[in-house]
């Protein structure tokens, strides 16, 4: 009679945490061959890992001037004098990033400059089929949260209007218009 009693109170509990397990959704209810109902637990679905969030600080277009010391210094503007030597090009400050970051820039130009060329050859530089867009690819190291990217001025590039559009993972970040003018 104790023994019958035991299994008694062995077979509620079992069914007490077999309720209570459907009930919170940890298990599931599995029959097998000889009709016997067993529950088993339920495998865990992991979600996909987000990237990080990349905010933008900062982000500035205009000319980057070496001086006769050899030291780069940047001028913010939208009017690009096309003096062979000097460069046009972004910045972006990323908010709290530290580490590597893919980036692709797509500098679009009024016509067909008379030569494309980088000087990087870690670029991954392509031309559409009219010659008028340029998109580079780069992994970058930040500095203190920093991506940049320049263009140097040379002979047969076109004066008008242009646009830089600057993205990272995909996400189209910052867009830049400016004009080079005659100098």
């Amino acid at each position: 009679m104790i023994m019958k009693l035991m299994i008694m109170k062995m077979s509620s509990v079992k069914f007490l945490v077999t309720f209570l397990g459907l009930l919170l959704g940890l298990f599931s209810i599995n029959v097998n061959q000889n009709n016997s109902v067993f529950a088993t637990s339920k495998p865990t679905i992991s979600q996909p890992r987000k990237s990080k969030n990349i905010t933008v600080s900062k982000a500035e277009f205009g000319v980057r001037i070496v001086d006769s010391q050899g030291k780069a210094n940047f001028f913010p503007t939208v009017k690009v004098p096309l003096k062979k030597g000097d460069a046009y090009g972004w910045r972006i400050e990323l908010n709290n990033y530290k580490g590597t970051v893919k980036w692709r820039e797509v500098l679009t130009l009024p016509k067909v400059p008379e030569t494309w060329s980088t000087s990087d050859a870690k670029d991954n530089f392509s031309l559409s089929g009219d010659g008028k867009t340029a998109v580079t690819r780069r992994t970058q190291t930040t500095k203190n949260g920093v991506i940049e990217n320049y263009w140097q001025i040379a002979p047969g590039d076109p004066i008008g209007k242009h646009k830089i559009e600057v993205y990272v993972e995909d996400r189209l970040i910052a867009t830049f218009q400016f004009e080079t003018v005659e100098f």
